[in-house]
């Protein structure tokens, strides 16, 4: 029981957001008549929140390294969305090879903001602060001034908005179609992640290190089983597999190897820990910081890519705001403001949930400047949860009753273990 309850205190955060999204999903389920989870439903939200969990993995990494943020995004998303209506519509450019440059002008962008901020040293917020202005004009010019590209060919758009062909069949009961590739997918998936955790699980228990109880193990299996199932059963009623969901589970199970398998990955979260610390056991810090923003320019491309396809057309306003979902989406997840901290699991988390907030209150006809107000409110709560739960937090001096003098409180932290050192003004 003891271990039971450690493995659930330090993933509390994560399982915390698990719940959240449970109580948002039923939530708006009831308030919109079951209207939310209707097959439809299910895939437009997909199709149309793709882009934040291809931001929030991006923008995690930036977070974990540095704390930092980067408030670029949504306009390099929409410079890569006039890049590529330019070259496939105006220039008639092959899709397939106006994909690959449309990646690489993201890497570029990358490239740009990594070596301002990991080479000479100017903050990141300044940095990608004056990136959201040059790239949002950048794409006003190639645009001519405001003016929208529309409609882009199928070969472009059945990468990101298409639907997966069916390769098994569909079956029709009771007038309801159920497309069994989906159906299969779901299933092998389930088993896939079944496996995959029981290994790993037997792994950790032979090197000594923590491991989940065999009950604690069987809960899990069958409760996360259980919703990729069913998630698979409602696509299945629909059309089937959405194309950008191969998409983002070929992004989510890459990333999730390499900030979790990998010496990347471990030097990303020990720079966030303890930057100093890291440089002295011989991580190049720099390398890695460059690293994180070419790696957000290259999923800022994709992401730009996804949502010109879903529009159709190359709009100066596209990425308007897709900084703030996408560092939402983090913060929401699990990651600290602090750095060092969160995981890839955690934004996806995060991105479904501004995806599903803001899905629900346009079905009920919210206000969007009363939905920008839930956001932000959701936002800082994830937050403040983060200080409260690290102790990151301490009363000035004048809240703590019975101390006549004040405390200068001096917290470190490294690999998200917290240390505290209390300097108190001693008598001479």
């Amino acid at each position: 029981m003891n271990k039971v309850l450690t493995i659930v205190k330090k993933n509390m955060k994560q399982y915390t957001m698990m719940l959240a999204l449970l109580v948002i999903v039923i939530m708006f389920q009831i308030l919109t008549g079951g209207k939310l989870l209707f097959p439809m439903n299910v895939y437009n939200v997909i199709n149309q929140n793709a882009y934040i969990v291809i931001l929030a993995i991006g923008m995690l990494l930036c977070i974990i390294g540095s704390g930092s943020i980067d408030l670029s995004v949504g306009s390099v998303v929409g410079l890569v969305g006039a890049c590529a209506g330019t070259f496939i519509m105006k220039w008639n450019w092959d899709p397939y090879l106006s994909i690959l440059l449309c990646m690489g002008i993201g890497i570029l962008v990358g490239f740009w903001q990594g070596f301002w901020i990991a080479y000479v040293k100017i903050p990141a917020f300044i940095v990608t602060l004056s990136g959201m202005l040059v790239f949002r004009g950048a794409t006003l010019v190639i645009l001519q001034g405001g003016k929208a590209i529309p409609v882009f060919p199928d070969a472009f758009k059945q990468f990101f908005v298409g639907t997966m062909p069916e390769f098994i069949g569909v079956w029709e009961i009771a007038g309801m179609k159920i497309y069994l590739t989906c159906l299969l997918l779901g299933i092998l998936i389930a088993a896939a992640y079944c496996v995959i955790q029981v290994l790993s699980n037997q792994s950790k228990k032979r090197k000594g290190y923590e491991y989940a109880s065999t009950g604690a193990l069987i809960t899990r299996l069958v409760i996360i089983s259980t919703i990729v199932v069913w998630f698979f059963t409602i696509l299945a009623r629909y059309k089937g597999i959405p194309a950008v969901l191969i998409v983002l589970g070929v992004i989510a199970a890459a990333y999730t190897f390499i900030t979790q398998k990998t010496v990347l990955g471990r030097h990303i979260y020990a720079m966030g820990g303890n930057a100093k610390a890291a440089r002295l056991s011989g991580v190049n810090t720099e390398r890695l910081m460059f690293f994180s923003y070419v790696n957000m320019g290259f999923l800022c491309a994709i992401a730009g890519m996804v949502f010109a396809a879903r529009l159709d057309s190359a709009t100066p306003m596209a990425g308007d705001g897709f900084e703030l979902d996408a560092i939402g989406a983090c913060f929401i997840g699990g990651a600290s403001a602090y750095g060092g901290i969160g995981a890839v699991s955690g934004s996806v988390i995060g991105a479904l949930i501004m995806g599903i907030l803001n899905n629900g209150m346009n079905i009920l006809g919210i206000d969007s400047n009363l939905q920008k107000l839930v956001k932000g409110l959701v936002l800082l709560a994830a937050v403040a949860f983060d200080v409260l739960s690290q102790g990151h937090v301490a009363l000035p001096w004048f809240l703590r009753f019975g101390k006549n003098k004040p405390e200068a409180t001096l917290h470190a932290s490294a690999g998200g273990a917290q240390g505290r050192v209390t300097l108190r003004k001693g008598k001479n």
